[in-house]
């Protein structure tokens, strides 16, 4: 059990490294790209679990617009892992932003208000 524990930690840590040097390897506009498409991946459960039946994709474009760089990162980092009780925290800090409600509202979202 030890050994599966040690192997599945070596794995993530790997899987991040190559992450890392992929993103390191790309242009500005791809690392942006790839740090938001992951960010989106992070995102989706929690949206999915917590707002059922709510449009995904413009939510997901709302959440994503109103993020900073470095909640992205952090929404991105927890794509490898799986949402956490943090990335519920973040999200829906995010979402309680005036900027994310109005783009919400926007584009008929009321259901996440």
């Amino acid at each position: 059990m030890i050994l599966a524990h040690g192997i599945g930690a070596l794995r993530g840590l790997g899987l991040a490294a190559l992450c890392a040097a992929t993103l390191a390897a790309c242009t500005p506009a791809d690392q942006d790209r790839l740090t938001r498409d992951a960010a989106r991946a992070a995102i989706t459960p929690v949206l999915v679990q917590r707002f059922p039946g709510v449009p995904l994709e413009p939510a997901l474009e709302c959440i994503i617009q109103n993020a900073t760089a470095r909640e992205l990162l952090a929404l991105a980092a927890d794509s490898l892992t799986g949402p956490t009780a943090n990335t519920v925290e973040l999200v829906n800090s995010i979402v309680s932003r005036p900027d994310t409600l109005t783009c919400l509202l926007a584009n008929g979202l009321p259901a996440l208000l």
